[in-house]
């Protein structure tokens, strides 16, 4: 069986065909960053209005690469939630479209399991039950996965994401967008020790993080100092440490509550190198295993919807002729696969 999945969330056009034989077969991905850096964040209109202009070329690319034809496609796959209400309207009129087109199934799938499950495309997938921290510019959560659709939130943030953080405080020292990972190379720069961030709701119980307030820190910090190059790298290790001892603080917990000794890591913010490098020792010391997705599958991507949505194609879970998106859609909310 082959799918294509569509991933048309947010800022970046995401094709790609997965074969439940022979894994995956070829991924396309269009980034909107220079379509938007000018305004220092994601335009909405703009980001839908791009995908409307790519989503099609990229499934063309998708299909000569794999030297296939729409013939050879099983079914669809695509983002129906959660992220912009525009972006989604695009990937799911095009994918419910090409379904009714090619007399194939169409699958919803969600953003977040997909991201999730996105470890699954490694050659060492990590076997269930897990804990999974989701970290991404719009999300972060800790969740108990038990399998594919059963999940339990066990926290998460109550305001900024962990990746929204890290960019609203890039913006706050002066650098360019995306600003996250641009900190993070920022911060290979910085002296530790220097600078001694606080890590919020740490030294209370419960799974729950917030980062709101660690952003002000940083902007009271940048203006209580000069501001050469050096300073502003100190800042960067310092805020990057504490946020990374965050998320780390809060898995150590969640695995003890659970007893369980593997985590998987997924989302933008799992590409950052001192998080894996934080989670590894955690690993280690534990005796537990971390696992994560490559790079290029850490960011939004059509891999990860394209196998999420062979797992529920293959649950015969089947999208009827109408077309709806959830811009808010719990992840717990989703069921189980039978089987």
């Amino acid at each position: 069986m082959r799918i294509i999945g569509i991933e048309t969330s947010c800022d970046e056009t995401g094709i790609a065909i997965y074969d439940d034989e022979k894994g995956l077969l070829s991924h396309q991905l269009y980034s909107q960053v220079d379509l938007h850096v000018d305004y220092g964040g994601v335009v909405p209109e703009l980001a839908s209005r791009d995908h409307v202009k790519k989503t099609i070329p990229l499934i063309k690319a998708a299909l000569a690469d794999a030297n296939l034809t729409s013939k050879d496609i099983d079914g669809v796959a695509y983002t129906a939630g959660p992220g912009l209400v525009g972006a989604l309207m695009v990937g799911a009129s095009i994918g419910r479209s090409l379904a009714y087109a090619w007399d194939i199934p169409a699958v919803p799938v969600h953003h977040m399991e997909g991201h999730l499950l996105a470890p699954m495309l490694e050659d060492t997938p990590p076997p269930f039950p897990f804990i999974a921290l989701l970290v991404s510019g719009g999300h972060t959560m800790l969740v108990e996965v038990k399998g594919i659709g059963e999940y339990a939130i066990l926290g998460e943030s109550i305001d900024d994401a962990a990746g929204e953080a890290f960019d609203k405080t890039a913006k706050l020292m002066g650098l360019d967008y995306p600003g996250g990972p641009i900190l993070s190379r920022l911060a290979e720069k910085g002296n530790p020790g220097r600078f001694k961030f606080p890590r919020p709701m740490t030294d209370r119980p419960g799974l729950d993080m917030s980062f709101s307030g660690l952003k002000t820190f940083t902007a009271n910090t940048i203006a209580a100092n000069d501001n050469d190059e050096q300073t502003r790298a100190d800042i960067a290790y310092a805020f990057q440490e504490a946020v990374c001892d965050t998320l780390v603080i809060k898995c150590k917990r969640a695995l003890k509550q659970t007893g369980m000794k593997r985590i998987v890591i997924a989302g933008g913010v799992s590409a950052n190198k001192q998080l894996r490098k934080s989670l590894e020792e955690l690993a280690n010391k534990i005796g537990g295993e971390v696992y994560y997705p490559r790079t290029e599958f850490c960011t939004d991507n059509g891999a990860m919807i394209a196998y999420a949505g062979m797992q529920r194609l293959k649950n015969d879970e089947v999208a009827d002729l109408s077309i709806q998106v959830r811009p808010r859609w719990p992840i717990d909310e989703l069921e189980p696969i039978k089987g």
